[in-house]
């Protein structure tokens, strides 16, 4: 079936999280993800355990399923070259390396777009390509502190909460496909390709634009605020009499059918909690009433009427329960893909569903270099003598095995 991406091929030396989940994306949608890794252990992401399967983890699996895996020694001068005659068959270069890396190993974006001027080269780091950060080592607990998320994420108490996952990579790796495919629309115009230059603590602050806007209007620097919304009351997690419940009450008419629900009329037209301002100004006071009501009730007993007056709600659910939900099933976001080492496991699906060129998942995570030999006959039409020099000489690998890890 025609995919969105197909026939676009990509050149991927990225690790971790950021540049990998870019490129899951990437290939859901058709794209040819040609996954370059060093010699000896590759990707960090492959020690990212445990868990493990067959020796690999499955953070790795997750992320870097339906890519072919090439191994290239980029040190020496021949791998070099041979890298650079990859890049003229491609059409998107990615990496995530600190800014400087791929200059050093003389396949930075001048070098690459002497060898093809249709490239499009994106670069992900923490802080950018240019001004005084840009040298500094960033990960996604760091770039959570260096944005101002972790001073808004937390406790009332004023305690700093991480969220609970690499948001600060993700959203990177967001960014850099949609900068990625914008380059590729312009690419239609003007036959020229381009960089791409992708920031995470630049794609937090603009995830972060309602937060930074209020603060910019106001001047009041925000507090972490535990599950609270600081312009909405009541929205927040609640605690029923079994476990949590979230939910927002964004407007009038919610907020009197909420208060029918919690058979508390009164409260609809009540001075302090009549207008969405006015709750916000006696937020605490309601919210200990409110706490109060919902104890009473199960979590569930709760749900099933919140649901049936309209109001947006949810138990706060595990990991289990999201896998386990029928909603997932019929969605395929948990699909079970098969791999040659770690065999039967399952994956997250792809997150936007075309109606006529669909995503899905194409294949198992790649070996360290499992697909070397079968991309350079297939791009560079290589004969399989000179493919077997390389292999002697050191220059390539394939299949290479990587020191198997076992959970503790």
């Amino acid at each position: 079936m025609l995919q969105a991406l197909g026939g676009i091929r990509v050149l991927d030396f990225s690790h971790a999280l950021a540049g990998p989940y870019c490129t899951l994306l990437l290939a859901e949608y058709g794209a040819d993800v040609y996954k370059l890794e060093a010699s000896g252990h590759g990707d960090m992401g492959r020690g990212w355990g445990p868990p493990f399967a067959g020796g690999i983890a499955s953070f790795f699996l997750g992320l870097n399923h339906g890519k072919q895996g090439i191994s290239i020694d980029l040190k020496r001068p021949e791998g070099k070259e041979l890298c650079l005659r990859l890049v003229e068959k491609m059409d998107v270069l990615i990496e995530n390396f600190r800014p400087g890396t791929m200059d050093r190993l003389g396949i930075g974006y001048e070098a690459t777009r002497a060898r093809n001027p249709r490239l499009v080269y994106c670069s992900i780091s923490g802080y950018g390509q240019n001004g005084p950060s840009r040298d500094e080592a960033a990960m996604d607990l760091v770039v959570q502190a260096s944005s101002g998320l972790l001073s808004i994420t937390g406790t009332k108490e004023g305690e700093s909460v991480r969220c609970g996952y690499g948001v600060t990579d993700v959203t990177a790796g967001l960014f850099a496909v949609i900068g990625i495919l914008m380059a590729l629309r312009a690419r239609e115009t003007t036959g020229q390709g381009q960089f791409v230059d992708v920031a995470m603590l630049d794609g937090m602050i603009s995830t972060m634009s309602s937060n930074y806007s209020s603060f910019l209007g106001g001047g009041a620097v925000p507090r972490p605020m535990g599950t609270e919304f600081p312009t909405v009351v009541p929205y927040r997690v609640f605690h029923a009499r079994d476990r949590g419940i979230a939910l927002a009450v964004g407007s009038e008419k919610l907020w009197a059918a909420f208060c029918q629900v919690l058979d508390r009329p009164d409260l609809i037209a009540h001075p302090d909690y009549c207008s969405n301002a006015a709750r916000i100004c006696n937020r605490e006071a309601l919210e200990t009433t409110l706490g109060e009501i919902f104890a009473r009730h199960p979590g569930a007993e709760w749900l099933e009427k919140l649901r049936a007056a309209g109001i947006p709600c949810s138990l706060v659910r595990n990991f289990r329960e999201v896998v386990e939900d029928p909603q997932s099933a019929v969605r395929e976001m948990f699909p079970t893909m098969e791999h040659t080492v770690a065999g039967a496991h399952r994956v997250t699906g792809p997150p936007i569903k075309l109606s006529e060129t669909p995503g899905r998942p194409k294949g198992g995570a790649p070996l360290l270099g499992e697909h070397t030999r079968e991309a350079l006959q297939h791009l560079l039409a290589m004969p399989p003598g000179e493919i077997d020099r390389y292999l002697f000489d050191r220059i390539i690998f394939v299949g290479q095995a990587v020191q198997p890890a076992a959970d503790c």
